[in-house]
This record gives structure tokens, C-alpha cells and sequence, in this order.
């Protein structure tokens, strides 16, 4: 196929292996998060909006506050029923010499595809760190940026090879005025599609073979002179004369050298770059079919799935004193008072956190009395403590965690459903630094299915967080939810307060305590956001 004078395809067979998403390249999460989610409630009356996955252009798929960007078009699963990753995200490479218009051309396929969760990842970002005599060979421009030894390939990658399996990663900020790397790093992570794009995109075999469509940007180089003149002036403070000398020495005999040549690889060229919205509607045309193909049901199959193995031994559950007897009689009565279901509410969660902390390693160790005796006691052993809530109505176990865990610290996931597919979407997601070596209590208030629990699961998994390190606690749990997680995650231990046995056809838990978030906030009756796990339906 080919269109004369707009685009030139290549006969080559474009891989098809994606899922459906977008994350802007600027984000990051890390962080507390310990901001509360009240203040992104929509106000009571507004009108109720589907978690969709439509094209629609009108409206970008974002809800920004001062402190947090939410996807409303969320990131569906991209694992199977047994938590294992499933789908590899959908690489573009584009190529193309300096000042090309390759970014520009990307942010127009992110423009055009319109999905959640795409990363631009740019090679920029991975140029070696120069040594003293390097940094003064920039400084007069007579450091050859524009050769395949200037990059880090070795760590470029292995972070595209993590951000593709769907990990999180840290991407180096590199500064153009000081030709180095700075200090705080980029943490990305969620990537569904990814654009790289790069003067040596193509240059390395093993970047080649992570990429599952090739694009060339090919412009001519009288206007990729103009470009770099204008952007190396007013962007990066460099004279005209320094910029024509590393033209003519570097940047020329380069693209003749290394990166015209890789022309022949690509699946696309695309002339004059991002003006060209023929070839840019193709490309996005062809990732959203791939896109299509690549979605999952796991909702579906764990509501379908019929257990009747016993519970597992890596759950368990507070016993089922008359005390706690108690209180679940009063939190499960339809006819209690808001005023009075979050008191009790309260008081079971603080209960189910003591337990929790059963859970985590000791050791023993000594310690002197104030009368001079010594005492055999115990402590924790580890690193450190992280809560992680699933918005919204995980949140309301926060308050219980700090109250007997001194410094936690507090990370947040929100997922919904997606009332059309039926589906769990990951929207958002803060987590604090260096989480990976901390044991991770992940608060839900109720698991009907699990599989919210199971996306959480997951995130944290690619977080590195280590999976016997996680405690999965939540006020109510179905045994359908408790078999899903324990099935899909056998090291993860799981907490309640209590099993249910059923589901009813909405797939709420049987019979079960209502909708909690509801309950708890005050918004039953109203058009608002929904938290009963994954069984209820959100409104974002």
C-alpha cells in the first residue's frame, strides 16, 4: 500500500501485541498521597459519566485537581485470572535525524489515538554521563552527541524492556545547558502504549527487536538545520556559530553515516513529519485495531469460576468474637445511622489492623526496664511499613493504620469499573519512594471478585514489591474474592473480619454490608462515585 507524495508503508508484518491506555511522559508517582479524595466527589446532581473507552475527541480523558491528574478512561487488566502478566504494551520506535519533527509527530499520534496511558519515551533522556574531558569538549561544541557511543544503550534497554513487560521504571533527566544527568529521576509506570523516539532508534539490534512498529520521520535537511538553529538558540542557549560548527562536524556526517541508513527497517516513513496527518490517521488506525484484539475479560472469568477447593491457609480471619459479632450486626443493619455505622465502622477496622500486624516479621531483642531489669521482648523486622488504599472507600481504613502504626507511610490506587466492558481500570495511582522494600498492607473495605484486588496486587508486584510481603486487609470479603486472590497470588496473606459465601447478579457480596463508600460518605441515593470493590458502579 502506499500514498504517493504523503506516506510510504513498508511490506513488513507489524507485530500485534498491545492493550488499550495512555499516561502522559511527565509522570511520575512517587510521593505520599496522603491528600484525601473528598474534594474530587463530583457535586450531588451532576450528571453520571460512563468509564468508557471511546474515541471521542472532545473531551480529554483526564480530571486534574491541585494535587492529582485522574484518567477517566481507564487502564484496563493486563494480566490473566492468575495475576500473570499477559500482554506486552505496544512500542512505536520513531527515528529520524535531529530535528525532524519526531516529537512532533508523536505527540500527534497521542493526540490521534486519544487512549489512556501512552508514555513518550525519549532517547534524549539516556546520553552517557560525559567525563571532565568530555564536558569541556561540550562546552566548545566538539563532543559528538550525534554518534551511537553518546548513548546509554545498556540502561535504554533495560528500561524499555521493563516499561514493555509493564514495570515501573526510572528514567534519567538529562540537562541540555549542563550536558549531565540531574539528580531526581523520573519514575513511569502504566505504560500501554509507548512512543520511543530517537535519533538512533533503530541503531541497536536489541532495541529492535522491542519494537513492535518502526516508524522513520524523514524531512529534508534544509528545514532540519532551521529547526535545530531555532531550538538549540532559544531552548538550549547555544550561539549560531557553536550550532553550525556541530552541525557540519557531528550532526551531518551522522545522519548519513547512522541514521539514513536505518531508513530501510522502518515499517512507515512518513515525509514531512508531523504536518502529515495521512500517514499519522494510518498509524493510529493500525494501533487501534491491535488495541481491539488485545483486550481481556478477567472480571468475567472469576465471576464464572467455580470454587469449591477450601478457603486457603494464607487467609485469615478475626475470630468472630461477641464483640465482633457485635459490631458487624450493627454495620450489616440497614436501618443504623451514618453517624453510627462509621463509629462502629471504626472501631471493627481498628480491630482488623491489630490483627494485621500480627502478620508482620519479629525478632527477639532486649531491653532495660526502668527499675535496671532486663525484658525479652519483641520487634518489628523490616525495613519499613506501607498502606496502600484502594480509593475510595479503602481511604477509611487510613485513619486506623496511623493510629497504631507511628510514621506509616500512605500510598493510594484508584480503580473503577468500567461500566460498559464491566471490567476493573486502573485511573490512578501515588505511591512513596523505594516502596519495594517495605511490607505493604493493601486496605479495601470490601473484595466481592477480587479482581480490583487483584489489579492493586499487581501494581504493587510491579512496583517490585516482593509478594510475600503483602497483606491484602479488608473489612468484608466473598469467598469468591478470597479464592481469586489466594489462586492468582498464593504468597499475598490475606485479613478480613469475615467470609461471605455468595454473590448476588450485580456481584455484590451476599449477605454482605451495602455499599460502604456510600454508607460511609453519605452519598447513597446520589449520582456519585461508587466503592463496593469491583461489584459497584462508578460514575468516573
Amino acid at each position: 500500500m502506499a500514498l504517493t507524495g504523503r506516506c510510504r508503508l513498508r511490506g513488513r508484518g507489524i507485530p500485534m501485541e498491545t492493550e488499550f491506555g495512555r499516561i502522559m511522559s511527565s509522570r511520575s508517582d512517587s510521593g505520599s498521597g496522603e491528600d484525601s479524595l473528598d474534594r474530587l466527589l463530583p457535586p450531588p446532581g451532576a450528571p453520571r459519566r460512563k468509564s468508557t473507552t471511546s474515541l471521542n475527541t472532545t473531551e480529554p480523558p483526564l480530571l486534574r485537581t491541585s494535587t492529582r491528574t485522574i484518567y477517566t478512561a481507564g487502564r484496563p487488566p493486563w494480566y490473566d485470572e492468575h495475576g500473570a502478566q499477559s500482554k506486552d504494551a505496544f512500542v512505536i520506535g520513531l527515528c529520524g535525524g535531529s530535528a525532524s519533527g519526531k516529537t512532533t509527530v508523536a505527540n500527534k499520534i497521542i493526540e490521534a489515538l486519544d487512549v489512556p496511558w501512552v508514555v513518550l519515551l525519549s532517547m534524549d533522556s539516556f546520553y552517557k554521563v560525559l567525563s571532565p574531558e568530555e564536558q569541556t569538549l561540550a562546552a566548545s561544541n566538539d563532543y559528538n552527541f550525534d554518534h551511537p557511543g553518546a548513548f546509554d544503550f545498556e540502561l535504554l534497554e533495560a528500561t524499555l524492556r521493563k516499561l514493555k513487560q509493564g514495570r515501573s521504571v526510572k528514567i534519567p533527566v538529562y540537562d541540555f545547558n549542563t550536558h549531565g544527568r540531574q539528580k531526581d529521576w523520573k519514575n513511569v509506570y502504566g505504560a500501554s502504549v509507548i512512543i520511543f523516539e530517537g535519533i538512533m532508534s533503530f541503531a541497536d539490534k536489541e532495541l529492535l527487536q522491542l519494537l513492535d512498529m518502526k516508524i522513520f520521520v524523514d524531512t529534508d535537511s534544509d528545514i532540519r538545520l532551521v529547526r535545530r538553529l531555532r531550538r538549540d538558540i532559544t531552548e538550549r542557549g547555544r550561539d549560531i556559530e557553536g550550532v553550525i560548527k556541530q552541525y557540519n562536524k557531528f550532526v551531518k556526517p551522522a545522519f548519513e553515516q547512522y541514521i539514513e541508513p536505518t531508513m530501510r527497517l522502518a515499517d512507515i516513513v512518513v515525509p514531512r513529519g508531523g504536518g502529515n496527518m495521512v500517514a499519522i490517521d494510518l498509524i493510529v488506525q493500525h494501533v487501534h485495531s491491535q488495541l481491539e484484539e488485545r483486550e481481556l475479560s478477567v472480571r468475567a472469568l472469576l465471576a464464572s469460576a467455580q470454587q469449591t477447593q477450601p478457603l486457603p491457609q494464607t487467609l485469615s480471619v478475626l475470630e468472630s468474637t461477641p464483640q465482633v459479632r457485635g459490631l458487624h450486626t450493627i454495620i450489616r443493619n440497614q436501618e443504623t445511622t451514618r453517624d453510627e455505622f462509621i463509629f462502629y465502622s471504626k472501631r471493627l477496622m481498628r480491630l482488623l489492623i491489630e490483627h494485621s500486624l500480627t502478620f508482620l516479621p519479629s525478632q527477639a531483642c532486649v531491653v532495660q526496664t526502668p527499675q535496671g531489669q532486663e525484658y525479652q521482648g519483641r520487634s518489628y523486622n523490616g525495613r519499613g511499613i506501607t498502606g496502600v488504599s484502594i480509593l475510595r472507600a479503602g481511604e477509611t481504613m487510613e485513619p486506623a493504620l496511623r493510629a497504631v502504626c507511628k510514621d506509616v507511610r500512605i500510598g493510594k490506587i484508584l480503580i473503577q469499573t468500567n461500566l460498559d466492558s464491566g471490567e476493573p481500570e486502573l485511573h490512578y495511582l501515588r505511591l512513596p519512594k523505594d516502596i519495594s522494600e517495605d511490607h505493604v498492607i493493601l486496605m479495601d473495605s470490601t473484595v466481592s471478585t477480587g479482581a480490583a484486588a487483584m489489579m492493586a496486587v499487581r501494581v504493587l508486584l510491579d512496583h517490585e514489591v516482593q509478594e510475600e510481603k503483602i497483606m491484602l486487609v479488608s473489612l468484608l470479603m466473598a469467598e469468591l474474592g478470597v479464592h481469586s486472590v489466594a489462586y492468582a497470588f498464593p504468597k499475598v496473606k490475606i485479613i478480613t473480619t469475615a467470609v461471605d459465601k455468595s454473590l448476588d447478579d450485580n456481584l455484590h457480596v451476599i449477605p454482605g454490608i451495602g455499599d460502604f463508600g456510600d454508607r460511609y460518605f453519605g452519598t447513597d441515593g446520589l449520582d456519585t462515585w461508587s466503592d463496593e470493590e469491583d461489584g459497584d458502579q462508578p460514575s468516573h
